[in-house]
């Protein structure tokens, strides 16, 4: 039987990341980044695609209990046996030279035998490595990559069927550690690390990272599981923060919607700025910042949706046709075509997350307002244009609402900027009258008198769950009847299983695909928030709660959930879920929690 998305647990070092299944198989790996080629890809395909398993003999399905340790991303997975007890500790220290997984098998209880298979497959498991020994170690190379596997000199390892298998006995209080290391093929071997210092530092960094958190409210386990998740998902080298650590995760089991997430994206930007502000997380909200300006950098035309983790512009799109993908689901994605689109939302998104960065006091960079002037210079002539929309529907480019209001979000922040700055120098009248056409614009062409709702785009009566985003961003206040119609109606046609799909996906569908999709999470997290804002508040707090229940037993998220089959769907772990999460926590519980 294939996992479920949801089997899978997280570790990393804010460079790359693994997942680990409740069977204690790493079953992807990408190396040396995030968005390198996996080593280990029997997530997207089947055992000979590479994995690496450490169990007890003979154990076939589960762990008996996993659980990171409080505060960490330190996992540890149990075996209760008929011999006894073993505990697997996994791990990927902070990155001092090269990326290691380090895997730490102890004994709990009577004795043991414990079976490791380490099946490597580079390029996304269309390469099977050269493996030879070199002293006490096992060296596989192919190419530019060579891997190293070392452990306790007592274990028995032997090759066999094209993978490298360990087999030996703990005790209660026996450890054995095993260390994978990777590192350019050209390039001398790094020196050594000790793994049990590495388990105890690695525990020791993140409980004091954690105890920054400035938010102490209800459901601190789970906004912490989710800052944790947010740090783990930062490519520590830039500041940027990828979606999610894997690509082609499907969005409905067997079908086609199977993107590769392992790339920055705008849209997450301000909300990300925020919540890392507000929890108290200055440095890495100000590397994401940084991060931002770098990769915007140029000409306002150019301005993409997504970059790589450096700020790359080209994610050219390409099948991995020997992949038979989650659960038959295929294509397999590299790369992101969607990289190519014009969303003209993103612009909002720039110009607000810089409008939060110069509020909230992170330092200011001489060249930020030049880049901000320079946006909105082009967006005053070019604003007119139909686009794909935040959702980067394949269907044709329409005059998305959502994509308007952060028109408008963008000539409110500038026109903002410089009533509070008189040392700014910009267009102030040009981009108050901008604000004012837009603002007209939408109300009258992107709404539905008759029901009483913003729509998808202009002339549409399709809903979009985008529109919960009008009095978060301030274009009307949560009050208006406009905003509770809309809350109302979205509330109502979107719902599936008491969760928000994030638009209707019938035969009437924008977005150009075949299939449906599962409910997206952030959406509802979104309506929570909505609700909470307009007095609902006891609504909002039982909607809160049961999206916290979706989450798997060690507190993770995907982009999506499937009601019927209740198991989770997309990318995993996703980003803007944890992200909303967050967000919706300090909105419901009150801004007291959070200082």
């Amino acid at each position: 039987m294939h996992p479920r998305i949801e089997d899978y647990a997280l570790i990393g070092d804010e460079q790359t990341a693994a997942l680990v299944g409740r069977d204690g198989s790493v079953d992807w790996l990408c190396l040396p980044r995030f968005d390198s080629a996996a080593c280990f890809a029997r997530l997207l395909g089947d055992e000979d695609d590479g994995h690496w398993r450490i169990a007890p003999k003979g154990a076939d399905g589960p762990c008996t209990r996993r659980a990171y340790r409080p505060d960490t991303l330190v996992l540890d997975t149990e075996w209760e046996t008929d011999e006894g007890a073993v505990r697997v500790s996994d791990l990927m220290p902070q990155r001092e030279r090269a990326p290691e997984v380090v895997r730490v098998v102890e004994g709990l209880r009577g004795r043991v035998t414990v079976r490791s298979t380490l099946r490597l497959r580079f390029d996304y498991g269309s390469i099977v490595p050269w493996m030879r020994r070199s002293g006490k170690h096992r060296v596989a190379v192919a190419g530019p990559d060579s891997v190293w596997l070392r452990s306790d000199p007592a274990v028995h390892t032997w090759g066999e069927d094209l993978a490298t298998h360990s087999e030996f006995t703990v005790e209660e209080g026996e450890k054995v550690a095993f260390v994978l290391t990777w590192h350019p093929s050209y390039r001398q071997r790094p020196p050594q690390m000790d793994p049990y210092e590495a388990l105890r530092a690695s525990v020791a960094d993140w409980q004091a990272w954690a105890s920054q958190c400035h938010y102490h409210g209800p459901h601190r386990d789970a906004v912490m599981r989710s800052l944790i998740t947010l740090k783990a998902l930062t490519y520590a080298p830039t500041g940027g923060i990828v979606a999610a650590p894997t690509t082609s995760l499907p969005e409905e089991l067997g079908g086609v919607r199977n993107w590769d997430y392992r790339y920055c994206w705008l849209r997450d930007s301000t909300f990300t700025l925020d919540a890392l502000l507000t929890c108290g997380y200055h440095q890495e909200a100000e590397a994401w910042r940084n991060w931002l300006l770098r990769a915007v950098a140029g000409d306002p035309a150019d301005l993409q949706i997504m970059y790589g983790l450096a700020g790359e512009r080209r994610l050219p799109e390409s099948e991995l046709p020997w992949l038979s993908g989650f659960a038959g689901s295929t294509p397999v994605r590299i790369g992101n075509e969607a990289v190519n689109q014009l969303q003209l939302d993103v612009y909002g998104e720039v110009m607000d997350s810089l409008s939060l960065s110069r509020s909230s006091g992170l330092s200011t960079k001489p060249h930020m307002w030049s880049i901000q002037a320079a946006l909105m210079k082009w967006l005053q002539s070019e604003w007119r244009q139909p686009d794909e929309g935040l959702w980067e529907v394949r269907g044709g480019r329409r005059h998305f609402v959502h994509s308007k209001v952060m028109v408008w979000v963008a000539a409110d922040r500038a026109v903002r900027a410089l009533e509070e700055n008189p040392h700014l120098e910009g267009d102030l009248d040009g981009w108050r009258a901008l604000r004012d056409e837009v603002h007209r614009e939408v109300c009258e062409k992107g709404f539905d008198r008759e029901r009483n709702t913003f729509t998808q785009y202009y002339g549409s009566r399709e809903l979009d769950a985008a529109l919960l985003l009008i009095p978060r961003v301030g274009f009307l206040p949560p009050d208006d009847s406009r905003v509770l119609g809309t809350i109302d109606a979205v509330r109502e046609e979107l719902s599936h299983g008491g969760f928000l799909r994030r638009y209707s996906t019938d035969e009437t569908t924008i977005d150009g695909l075949s299939g449906e999709e599962g409910t997206f999470l952030v959406c509802s997290f979104w309506l929570a928030v909505g609700l909470h804002k307009t007095g609902r508040k006891k609504e909002a707090r039982e909607l809160f709660e049961r999206l916290l229940g979706l989450a798997n037993d060690v507190g993770l998220l995907s982009e999506e959930y499937d009601p019927v089959g209740d198991r989770l769907l997309g990318n995993f772990p996703q980003a803007f879920s944890h992200v909303g999460l967050v967000h919706t926590a300090l909105a419901l519980f009150g801004d007291d929690e959070a200082g």
